[in-house]
């Protein structure tokens, strides 16, 4: 038996929910409420110290961090292989899954930075929002997040992780010049792995930053989101009302994202 802690909204559990569905295997689902800080609860902190989503557990054992979830449920079962068989394919695909940490961090400072931040502002004090931070397990990311809350877009987060978002998109934009999927022809592990950040993007209004300069990354996207494990594994566990809310934020931040991206891109070209 598969179970799966997640939370709808959450990057990491749409990934994982994605090679769920890809591979066709039943799982029993347990949704963590992360607005509500259900993560933080003694209950969840006994499977996940970190506090985070998601969480596997398949026949007692627990898996975490969403890369990991993605290669063990891909060897477990042999319905549709998502790691390609040829060696040097596997390599890559083992090199993109590592590549998710950094590539989810940027991810989340830029959601932390614009949206989401205007959204806690504008309906929690900033004791509410210091007790909150306060809760997170790593003092790392809690100094992140209470950097990001006090600078928005201002923040040395997002400079820095502008440059792993231009090193995603460009060596996207490589790979997907010479085929349909990252790694070739053939649907794979990497795509499974990559969707829901660049969905994530999109989804803030933030389109923007790859449609000109790297377009592939584009029609990925849309190819990606013609398939049914799109549909079963996002668009499912997405309310339309919460959709159209994140876009039309998405949406009013993203000329000021613009010009922090343009004038990051001006800087590299120098």
């Amino acid at each position: 038996m598969l179970e799966l802690y997640h939370n709808g909204a959450s990057v990491c559990s749409a990934k994982v929910r994605i090679g769920l569905a890809e591979k066709g295997l039943d799982w029993k689902s347990h949704h963590i409420d992360l607005p509500s800080g259900e993560q933080f609860s003694p209950e969840y902190l006994k499977i996940n110290r970190n506090a985070v989503v998601p969480t596997l557990i398949h026949d007692g054992h627990v898996i975490a961090e969403s890369s990991i979830i993605l290669e063990y449920i891909d060897e477990i079962s042999s319905n549709t292989p998502l790691m390609p068989s040829k060696r040097h394919l596997q390599y890559e695909t083992k090199l993109w899954l590592h590549r998710c940490l950094d590539i989810h961090g940027a991810i989340n400072t830029m959601t932390f930075s614009t949206v989401n931040r205007d959204k806690v502002l504008a309906s929690k004090t900033s004791e509410q929002i210091a007790a909150s931070i306060a809760q997170m397990p790593s003092p790392k990311a809690a100094q992140k997040r209470a950097d990001l809350f006090e600078n928005g877009l201002d923040s040395i987060y997002v400079t820095n992780d502008f440059e792993v978002l231009r090193i995603l998109f460009d060596d996207m934009h490589e790979a997907l010049q010479k085929s349909k999927w990252m790694l070739g022809d053939d649907y794979s592990l990497a795509d499974t792995a990559l969707l829901s950040y660049i969905d994530r993007l999109d989804r803030l209004g933030m389109s923007g930053m790859w449609e000109d300069r790297t377009p592939t990354v584009g029609k990925w996207l849309a190819a990606s989101r013609a398939r049914a494990s799109y549909a079963a594994a996002i668009d499912k566990f997405i309310p339309d009302e919460a959709a159209i809310s994140m876009r039309e934020a998405g949406d009013a931040t993203w000329p000021k994202v613009k010009t922090r991206w343009d004038a990051f891109l001006n800087s590299r070209a120098k």
